[in-house]
């Protein structure tokens, strides 16, 4: 038993170490973004593109120069800024309650900021001129609106926009704002002149340049959307490839929605996204203009035919901030945005990542602490596959007990290793045995741990979340150090990504490498020299392998190993079996001594060549 203990070990030790390998070389550590050059010119304001008209129009994306605009003040509980009256912009944009480091001091997120800053990104909404009417007769991103009074954007407390054409047409804007991150902008069009008009509402979010990126394969960055129930996600540089609409005279993609969808663009922990009225069709645009590097998103709404003495309403919602799983599911699942909650990047273990994230983030409410509520959720997980941990322990020990009858076969087989394993598979299916069920458990291991590493990578909760005394950021790795002696000599720990931080590891680490090492002492080591070596080595190389990795995944895989390492000692106690823990470890260090000091058997020399006949 303590062989096939051993050998089931190795195994999973080798299976997890090749996957660790491979992750390294897909999801490499971030590195620091380059600086992107500011797009625009001084006195000349590059704003996004308006949408094609029903006609063929020029694609306008240089405006004349225009002078600073007024602004109302945004102040929410997590949002503050301005709103520019100049096209009724959505441009100054930050979240207050987050940081952008840990550092006292920091600045709060910026997320939006208007054209003529650096990688100026904003939202913007207008109409489309139907019949009778021409692209000056529609307020646009230039629109000088007028506030019907200087007040400030703030949850109950809307503020209304209004701009009249000289056909009679009057255009009223409301923009609206939640406790959240949510804005609602309802255009209203009055028609005063004796002939009816059609117009097309639409709204735009523009990014000027492209972003400050993570460049990390697990976190997708660019611009998501879902439109009837089917969600795509587009990298930047995939924007820029799409096929020139003729349409648009841009590279664009164009998707007719019969009933809901969103679009918009994601960073990795915060988010911009158009809502159009559900339940109608709309068109869902995603486009780049070369010329000025915008990238666009972009939601038209059906056009609305206004008679004289009529009115028209249309609304858009607007979201602009972090992506926090409550609040998001509360929108899909009150405010009736179907999807919304999978505009969080989820990966292709979604079916995992989504309930194990779940569970996380009910435990963090229930106890207060993320570092706990990881160490609840890994005693949950294995309570999960406990009967399966049992039944391999168990089918174990039933291999235990046939030892005696596999030695007899092998007697019996001598070096006929064909007719060794016909019938050592017979006994197995004799006594229902499974020689494979020790690695089962193991084996689910591996997508749990690649699901609970993307939900502590991309959920924006375990972003800064503390744990206990050093460990200020779970989703970082562990800043303490063997450089500095944990921090008792008086000098900085290398840089997180260095080469001197990966060599010089932390206390997590450590950690992780002696309950990888108590765990193997259950068994005695293997009597094969390579396996021995192996088995000796493993867990210092996984020590050092997961240094660099998130806190708090190490966190839960020292919960993991802890806890496997007293579920098997009572496992193997219940059967007769108790763990000589002491023993094991005194017997491969003497293993180990003995190894070195003995004397190396001589090669025999080489036998002479035979003399043929002459």
């Amino acid at each position: 038993m303590e062989e096939q203990n051993n050998k089931n070990l190795i195994l999973a030790m080798v299976l997890s170490a090749a996957v660790m390998l491979v992750w390294f070389i897909f999801f490499p550590p971030p590195e620091p973004p380059a600086q992107t050059a500011t797009i625009g010119q001084t006195g000349t304001e590059t704003v996004a593109t308006a949408p094609a008209q029903t006609t063929p129009t020029q694609v306008q994306t240089e405006a004349d120069p225009v002078p600073a605009a007024p602004r109302l003040t945004i102040d929410t509980p997590k949002l503050a800024g301005s709103l520019s009256l100049r096209g009724g912009r959505i441009d100054d944009l930050s979240l207050k309650t987050y940081r952008q480091e840990l550092a006292p001091g920091s600045p709060i997120v910026r997320l939006l900021s208007p054209v003529g800053e650096d990688l100026s990104y904003y939202s913007v909404f207008g109409w489309l001129p139907g019949t009778g009417l021409e692209s000056a007769d529609v307020p646009d991103a230039n629109t000088a609106w007028t506030a019907d009074a200087d007040v400030t954007l703030a949850p109950g407390q809307p503020v209304t926009l209004r701009w009249e054409n000289d056909k009679g047409l009057t255009f009223i804007r409301e923009v609206a704002v939640d406790a959240d991150f949510m804005f609602t902008v309802t255009d209203t069009v009055q028609n005063g002149s004796s002939a009816a008009v059609a117009l097309q509402p639409y709204g735009i979010v523009a990014r000027h340049g492209l972003p400050k990126l993570q460049n990390i394969f697990v976190v997708h960055e660019g611009a998501v959307q879902r439109i009837d129930g089917k969600l795509t996600e587009t990298d930047y540089a995939d924007i820029t490839e799409l096929e020139v609409d003729t349409r648009e005279g841009l590279p664009a993609e164009v998707l007719e929605a019969s009933s809901d969808g969103w679009i918009g663009f994601t960073d990795h922990y915060w988010m911009t996204t158009l809502i159009p009225e559900q339940g109608k069709a709309f068109k869902s645009v995603l486009k780049y203009v070369p010329s000025a590097g915008i990238y666009q998103a972009e939601v038209r709404q059906p056009v609305v035919s206004v008679a004289p003495g009529a009115t028209a309403t249309s609304s858009i919602r607007f979201f602009a901030g972090a992506k926090e799983w409550a609040t998001i599911r509360a929108y899909e699942n009150e405010g009736g945005i179907p999807g919304f909650v999978d505009s969080i990047d989820w990966g292709w273990f979604y079916f995992l990542t989504k309930p194990i994230f779940a569970v996380l983030h009910w435990l963090n409410a229930f106890i207060g602490n993320m570092g706990l509520a990881i160490i609840a959720l890994t005693f949950f997980l294995k309570f999960l596959v406990l009967p399966l941990a049992y039944k391999s322990y168990v089918s174990m020990a039933r291999m235990k007990e046939l030892q005696p009858e596999m030695e007899a076969l092998k007697e019996r087989a001598g070096e006929d290793k064909q007719k060794l394993q016909r019938e050592m598979m017979q006994l197995y299916k004799d006594k229902k045995v499974n020689p494979a069920a020790g690695c089962l458990p193991i084996l689910i291991q591996i997508p749990i741990f690649f699901a609970l590493y993307k939900v502590i990578f991309v959920t924006i909760e375990l972003r800064h979340a503390p744990f206990f005394g050093w460990l200020r950021d779970l989703s970082a790795p562990d800043p303490s150090s063997l450089y500095n002696f944990f921090g008792l000599l008086p000098w900085d720990a290398p840089v997180q990504g260095s080469v001197l931080h990966l060599i010089f590891i932390g206390i997590l680490p450590i950690l992780l490498g002696i309950t990888m090492w108590l765990q193997q002492k259950l068994n005695p080591a293997p009597t094969d020299p390579v396996q021995a070596s192996i088995f000796a080595w493993m867990p210092w190389v996984f020590m050092f392998m997961l240094g660099g990795f998130a806190s708090g995944l190490v966190v839960y895989w020292i919960a993991n190993n802890t806890i496997t390492f007293v579920q098997q000692y009572l496992i193997m106690w219940s059967h007769g079996k108790r763990p000589d823990i002491f023993g094991n470890i005194r017997e491969a260090k003497a293993a180990r001594v003995a190894a070195k000091t003995s004397p190396k058997a001589p090669t025999p020399p080489a036998p002479a060549p035979k003399k043929g006949k002459k």
